[in-house]
């Protein structure tokens, strides 16, 4: 299925199972309110600090509650926030989010869940309910990613009375195409991250993508864009059409695609930006990657790109043959944050200097 080929890979279920498997265990499911993380900064008498996940409840668009993920900082002192926007999909990142974020040791770490989606769910890609796939659609989870930001922003407000707790939006894969959507929600945006997300627009990215995997797959791909456009009269929320299923999504879900703008919004934005992928992704091809490279060096706001050699979508370097060591590239990009944020003040791209030359 073409869906299967372009996008249903790139999902939190599929990206994340390479990098899940052998994670033994779940952590603690516990539920939270919201209410602050007894946190303080600096030399300040430091409250929780711990590597418990637990789940917080956030309100969403339209009466809807998302679940997130919520984790203190692992040491002292905290010096900086995360807030993570996922791929797609309808599995969560709680099964591994202990290892999958274990690098960040001196960051409050707030992932976020698509309304309707457990935090702890482990269902497959092509397992995901029907309900789930005609509500799937990046105008939807943006709006939904708003009111949950706002809430948050509101929780948070007053929590850090002597300081400015700076913030870093990190999306992964399609997480990516939600971050200029939602940086106006986060105060103290200090950057943007992007993890295996080519940064240019959706259509652009996956028609390069089609093309990498021959004339059968451009084919389909082309036609699905002559379907969408065909539908578009008919497509608006709540009508049949919106929720009618081509190649296991909704044609809501396509018609965003298509006209969703990323590339210019990332250029144009005032963040600084890190971007980080894999030279080895199977998912998002190497044209890709360099097209928005080539481009984003006209940004007002600081760029800095970063491929890792033999690394996967899920920034997974495999053991080599003559003894190569297998290589997390997930814990390295934290391991860069870490470093920026013991000067925060210097710029994400300037406090990753060091990181990046190595």
């Amino acid at each position: 299925m073409l869906a299967f080929l372009l996008r249903t890979a790139t999902c939190t279920g599929a990206a994340w199972a390479v990098l899940g498997a052998g994670l033994g265990g779940c952590v603690s499911h516990a539920v939270d309110s919201g209410s602050g993380s007894g946190v303080s900064v600096g030399g300040g008498a430091m409250g929780a600090v711990g590597g418990e996940f637990r789940v917080q409840r956030l309100p969403g668009a339209h009466g809807q509650t998302l679940l997130a993920l919520r984790r203190a900082p692992r040491a002292a002192p905290l010096r900086y926030r995360v807030i993570v926007v996922p791929g797609s999909g309808c599995a969560g990142m709680g099964p591994w989010a202990e290892r999958y974020f274990a690098g960040l040791l001196h960051a409050q770490v707030l992932v976020l869940h698509k309304p309707g989606v457990d935090p702890y769910s482990r269902t497959a890609p092509g397992d995901c309910s029907g309900e789930f796939v005609r509500f799937d659609a990046l105008s939807l989870w943006r709006d939904h990613a708003r009111a949950a930001l706002r809430a948050d922003a509101a929780q948070r407000a007053g929590e850090w009375p002597d300081a400015v707790m700076p913030q870093l939006l990190i999306g992964i894969s399609e997480g990516a195409e939600l971050l200029p959507a939602l940086a106006s929600e986060v105060p103290a945006l200090a950057g943007l991250v992007l993890i295996s997300a080519s940064g240019l627009d959706p259509l652009e990215a996956g028609t390069l993508q089609a093309q990498r995997l021959g004339a059968a797959a451009l084919a389909q791909w082309q036609a699905l864009g002559v379907e969408v456009e065909l539908a578009q009269k008919d497509v608006w929320p709540g009508s049949p059409a919106d929720s009618a299923v081509q190649q296991g999504r909704s044609l809501r879900y396509w018609h965003d695609l298509w006209h969703w703008p990323l590339q210019q919004p990332l250029l144009s934005g005032p963040w600084p930006l890190l971007q980080v992928w894999g030279e080895d992704d199977a998912l998002v091809p190497a044209s890709a990657y360099a097209r928005f490279a080539a481009r984003a060096p006209n940004r007002t706001a600081p760029y800095c790109p970063r491929a890792l050699v033999g690394a996967d979508h899920g920034l997974q370097r495999p053991a080599g043959p003559g003894g190569q060591a297998a290589h997390d590239g997930v814990q390295q990009v934290w391991g860069w944050l870490e470093n920026w944020g013991r000067a925060p003040l210097q710029g994400l791209c300037a406090g990753l200097a060091q990181g990046l030359a190595q």
